[in-house]
């Protein structure tokens, strides 16, 4: 709670002071530190300003300004701390590991990475907190703040990592978003991650941040990579010199990470001898300007004791739209913008330069004489190794091919290599099928077991291997940086589309998932270029779709199943491009922003992160099974179930019909009790809640020729592209639970006399899927991320529309040459 809010009579105990600057210096000097208690005297007539009682005096406060001081009430802190003890007392008698009693809040320290695209943020940020996000070497892979919880040393730490940014200009997403997080969250204290064989390029963000005045420690991250360099850097001289603590560590090992914690708690509790405040100076010229709107803004507290006063200054001289935004309903804003009128006039007039140029100038001016005093030698990038692999893989002849060769084998592997560890996970499930089909009783139960919950999940968990192939390679071009290489060689032929070069990233890692696809198209600073790589990106094979592509490939197109996952996945690339064209030729306008993206050097990726990746993914997977893919399993067996029909049920004219239509197979080789159970299962699937759903929307896809269940399957597919398959063994296997759902799809009927698919249908059929609509979580990613339902609509509609006209081609030119 603030302080604010406590009533007359109250005691609480100070644990924060949220304040800035000015204010947040006068009254930590006026007693207001952590463990003081305070106590409310009384409001005055107004009920503001409100007097408190401090060390023995008494202080009056404006409501305001008692709102930047978090409080705790005195009998919960004293409550706190004797719990913390005997929790302390019952953990060194008993486990060493035990969760101790919530924490005081003194005792939490809330803390906010940020640093440059690329600098090993998210991996510091996995091997504190223990979380699994992904790490790829290239920029965007954070695209929001991910949060993660750490207990060192009797304090926790709330972590949150923050989008990469170069700077804290408000003009792409990311870099608005850490802007307004740390003016609006006010982190207690920030880490700043630099890269240490890259620091002048990654210093300019700390001298934003040390304009900022915000607790800070610098996190010198790939130590080891300087040290293999010719340079000797006295980071400590550097820290004091900055007036900001400087520890180097190695994130993908966790070295140096103890002491970068120790330092961090050392700055939360103000007992750190290097944290200072400095000014990064500027040329005298702008420096007189920036001195006289930071003066201006310090006599408005509703500004200046939120946000550091110079940072505003700079920012407003460099016409930052963001502190434009904040600083246009404050009364001083006239005088603000005279002043930097009058400086815009004479900084032109004498240094011949625009303001945000100077000031960036300046800033560098200063990184570089810092290193030159604190560094010995020049750091040596062993640049030889990627030289070499760049002069083949951004080559204009080779670079297209080596990228096609590697999409193949990627495939290849994920179908054929794939295609063991998938049998022997059937070979499980028909196991368990079989031993429970033998030791239950025929019932609803026994049906529900093997028809619902075995014949869904089970034919789509093994399809487990595949997905974990398919992540590794798209895990390894990113953590390599080989997938930035490809955004540079993909560039000219993305601008053609109307696209951006960085557009591709997102586009490759829809092959993994489109959901994180679509909210990584943040990292594309064009707004339009942003939208339609959304609008696109669902086109884009996920890997939900690969079970449909398995199911089928490895029943109808065997010995061609790579060139069938390269068509199918070419194809989806080519309607986006498509459509990318149309929306930039009729709905938006041209883009011309250049392309501007970092190409790190190659890194050799761990086999620690590759793995973690993996299972990651893998456990993504197991609790779709056990969840999502489940229940939707049991609710299509229900469907399917009910009403429930025996023999007896079958009326005269459907037995008479069915017989007159089965095959002369079929009666010559069944029994007549094995014939009626035939009947009777057609009739109950047929008349059945989703035998009527699926009839009444089955003429739209008949001239694919799609039977109602196929049509049933594609209706599930929206909650979960797996749910295609899951759904197909639900409806299919039940027909004859010795036959595996593969087989069953290309055998002819015992009613019929057709199979559920020929080799056309079937190929028609993996077309719609890769086009048609995405599962209701793209569509929601679809929506947030464009801010606009329409476009949510337009996605359902258009996607669907082309999925039909293409399937149907394809089922009627399949047909012709099949």
């Amino acid at each position: 709670m603030r302080l604010s809010d406590l009533k007359p009579g109250q005691t609480g105990v100070i644990t924060k002071i949220l304040g800035h600057g000015a204010f947040r210096k006068r009254v930590m000097e006026m007693g207001f530190v952590r463990g003081r208690e305070i106590r409310v005297i009384l409001n005055a007539p107004l009920q503001d300003p409100v007097k408190y009682a401090l060390m023995d005096y008494e202080v009056s406060l404006r409501r305001s300004e008692a709102a930047l001081v978090e409080v705790e009430l005195l009998e919960i802190w004293k409550h706190a701390a004797t719990s913390a003890d005997l929790a302390m007392e019952c953990r060194e008698e008993s486990e060493p590991d035990a969760d101790p009693i919530p924490l005081r809040k003194d005792k939490i320290i809330n803390v906010a990475l940020v640093g440059n695209p690329n600098c090993g943020k998210t991996s510091m940020f996995n091997m504190v907190s223990g979380a699994h996000e992904h790490v790829g070497n290239y920029a965007g892979v954070t695209v929001g703040a991910k949060e993660g919880t750490l207990k060192y040393k009797g304090y926790r730490f709330n972590i949150v990592d923050l989008p990469g940014t170069y700077s804290l200009s408000a003009y792409s997403p990311e870099e608005l978003y850490v802007m307004r997080y740390l003016r609006e969250e006010t982190p207690d204290v920030i880490i700043n991650v630099v890269v240490a064989s890259n620091l002048e390029r990654n210093l300019y963000l700390t001298t934003e941040l040390i304009d900022m005045n915000r607790p800070m420690v610098i996190d010198l991250n790939m130590f080891d990579e300087l040290k293999r360099s010719n340079a000797n850097l006295d980071y400590d001289s550097l820290g004091k010199m900055l007036g900001v603590p400087i520890i180097p560590t190695i994130a993908n090992t966790g070295w140096g990470i103890d002491k970068l914690l120790d330092t961090v708690i050392d700055v939360f509790e103000m007992k750190n001898p290097d944290t200072r405040h400095i000014h990064v100076p500027l040329n005298p010229e702008i420096e007189r300007n920036v001195t006289a709107i930071n003066r201006v803004i310090k006599g408005d507290h509703a500004i200046s004791d939120h946000f550091s006063p110079r940072f505003l200054a700079i920012k407003f001289m460099e016409h930052d739209p963001e502190v434009e935004k904040m600083l246009t309903d404050a009364p001083c804003y006239p005088t603000l913008m005279q002043i930097r009128e009058s400086a815009q006039k004479s900084v032109s007039a004498k240094l011949k330069e625009d303001m945000a140029s100077t000031i960036s100038a300046d800033k560098y001016g200063f990184i570089q004489g810092a290193l030159a005093e604190t560094m010995e030698g020049s750091i040596v990038k062993d640049e030889k190794t990627t030289k070499i692999i760049d002069t083949f893989v951004t080559n204009k002849l080779f670079g297209f091919p080596i990228f096609l060769a590697i999409m193949w084998l990627m495939f290849w592997c994920t179908f054929e290599l794939g295609s063991y560890p998938m049998g022997w996970i059937e070979s499980l499930v028909s196991w368990i099928s079989g031993l429970i089909g033998r030791l239950m009783t025929d019932g609803p139960l026994k049906d529900l077991l093997l028809d619902g919950v075995i014949g869904g999940v089970g034919g789509v968990i093994v399809f487990l291997p595949n997905i974990l192939i398919l992540y590794a390679f798209i895990s390894f071009m990113e953590d390599s940086g080989y997938m930035a290489r490809v955004a540079f060689i993909m560039d000219k032929l993305m601008h053609k589309m109307g696209l951006h070069g960085k557009s591709f990233i997102p586009l490759v890692m829809g092959f993994g998932c489109n959901v994180p696809a679509i909210m990584s198209t943040r990292i594309i600073e064009s707004k339009s270029s942003r939208l339609i790589t959304i609008l696109i990106n669902p086109f884009i094979s996920c890997s939900a779709r690969i079970p449909i592509y398995v199911l089928l490939v490895g029943a109808f197109f065997p010995a061609h199943g790579a060139l069938v996952f390269v068509g199918l996945y070419l194809l989806g690339v080519i309607v986006a491009v498509v459509t990318a064209q149309m929306l930039r030729k009729f709905w938006f306008k041209a883009d011309e922003t250049p392309f501007v993206m970092e190409l790190p050097p190659y890194r050799i990726p761990t086999m620690r992160a590759t793995l973690r990746n993996m299972w990651s993914k893998a456990e993504q997977y197991l609790r779709k099974m056990g969840g999502l893919i489940l229940v939707a399993s049991v609710i299509i067996w229900a469907l399917s179930y009910f009403p429930h029909y025996t023999a007896t049920d079958v009326p005269a004219d459907f037995r008479a019909s069915a017989l007159s239509e089965m095959p002369a197979s079929t009666l010559a080789s069944q029994t007549p009790e094995q014939i009626d159970e035939l009947i009777a299962t057609e009739y109950q699937q047929s008349h059945s809640i989703l035998g009527h759903v699926g009839k009444f929307v089955e003429p739209v896809v008949r001239p694919m020729e799609f039977g109602w269940k196929t049509c049933v399957s594609l209706i599930a597919g929206s909650a979960a592209k797996e749910v295609v398959v899951s759904t197909l063994g639900v409806l299919y296997v039940g027909d004859d639970d010795a036959e595996a759902l593969s087989q069953r799809l290309k055998t002819p009927s015992k009613i019929t006399g057709e199979p559920p698919f020929t080799q056309a249908s079937a190929l028609a059929f993996m077309v719609f899927v890769l086009l048609y609509f995405p599962c209701i979580a793209t569509l929601a990613a679809v929506s947030r991320e464009t801010g606009s339902w329409k476009y949510t609509l337009f996605t359902l509609l258009y996607n669907t529309g082309i999925a039909w006209v293409l399937a149907f081609a394809t089922f009627h030119i399949a047909a012709l040459f099949i």
